[in-house]
């Protein structure tokens, strides 16, 4: 049986479909077969099922893609939630780093005072005070802390931290330059805290004008690495970090207090 378009009265030829219709007929017949009312309705019918069915299938998408939407929105939330809570935690690590920086540099300028008084009444010639209270709670942890630590250590990152304190005053108005050899610092530092044995990173050629332009031209550069452990060679050619002076406790002080001072914007400011 052939089917032709003009066969479907009404009926655009894009929307022709070949569908298996139960008909009766009778092969030994010589009349030619015609397409009956019945027909049409039936295949109409299927056109119908077919048309509804693909609607389903798109409601069915539809309800799929806003689920993948709804996912996707809670993720974005939960990832803008976190990120929020670190950026509080930075903040407020930060705020704490601060206090404790505004209270060494306070204790720091009592000390000095008392000291200068106590150095006054000696050039007077009069005795020095007599203790009328006892020591307050904070002195005594802070002896027992002095005692419970090793005092090397402490030493070592206070004078650290004057070092980069001081290349912090003297380019005070150069924020990018100070920026700049406190990371190349920290390189330093952290190439030989990763590769202990690698001699090229215990090795500083002092005549390098990068090094020069990044360090050694500040002051308190060149000094900050001389506490890590580096030696001027002979003929001051080059900064040389010995295998069995590398100490990586001092290295790990050294990271401390750059890092430090390199997230810390009070940093220097209020020391004296």
């Amino acid at each position: 049986m052939n089917l032709k378009p003009w066969d479907f009265q009404g009926q655009e030829q894009h929307e022709l479909f070949i569908f298996l219709v139960a008909v009766d007929i009778n092969l030994d017949s010589p009349q030619l077969f015609d397409i009956t009312e019945q027909m049409k309705m039936k295949a109409q019918e299927l056109r119908n099922k077919e048309h509804k069915k693909k609607e389903v299938e798109e409601k069915k998408l539809e309800r799929q893609r806003e689920k993948e939407r709804i996912r996707a929105s809670k993720d974005l939330t939960e990832a803008k939630r976190i990120l929020e809570s670190n950026e509080k935690q930075r903040y407020l690590a930060l705020k704490k780093k601060e206090k404790e920086e505004e209270k060494r540099a306070r204790e720091k300028i009592v000390k000095k005072l008392e000291h200068d008084k106590v150095e006054r009444r000696s050039r007077l010639g009069l005795p020095p005070e007599s203790p009328s209270v006892k020591p307050s709670t904070h002195l005594l942890q802070e002896k027992t802390l002095q005692t419970s630590l090793p005092l090397k250590s402490v030493t070592n990152a206070e004078q650290m931290r004057e070092c980069l304190r001081s290349l912090k005053r003297n380019h005070q108005n150069d924020g990018a330059r100070v920026r700049r050899a406190f990371e190349t610092l920290l390189i330093y530092v952290g190439n030989i805290a990763k590769n202990p044995d690698e001699e090229k990173f215990r090795k500083i050629r002092l005549t390098n004008p990068l090094f020069q332009d990044r360090v050694g031209n500040l002051r308190g550069g060149m000094e900050f690495l001389e506490l890590c452990g580096f030696e001027r060679t002979e003929g001051d050619e080059f900064l040389y970090l010995p295998d069995d002076k590398v100490n990586m406790e001092l290295l790990n002080t050294a990271g401390s207090e750059l890092k430090s001072a390199m997230t810390n914007p009070f940093f220097g400011l209020l020391s004296v």
